[in-house]
């Protein structure tokens, strides 16, 4: 599934793809916002963690997998 995070007073958002179901990752969001959590801890598909100070936390959007097209087809 794909995950993007906005951080305040960053320019870019922060774009994963994460193995993690939508509820474990809304789970942890809504730990990190009701101070919980002083950090917002997932990981990726390629095993590494991104840790985020909840503090800067701007939004998260959760959406579904994009299927990866592959070669020269008609869209």
């Amino acid at each position: 599934m794909e995950i993007k995070i906005g951080v305040q007073h960053a320019p870019r958002e922060i774009v994963l793809e994460s193995g993690q179901s939508a509820e474990e990752v809304e789970r942890a969001v809504a730990d990190a916002l009701a101070g919980k959590a002083q950090l917002l801890s997932l990981m990726d598909e390629k095993g590494r963690k991104v840790l985020i100070p909840s503090d800067r936390l701007a939004y998260v959007e959760i959406g579904e997998a994009a299927a990866r097209r592959v070669g020269f087809g008609a869209l």
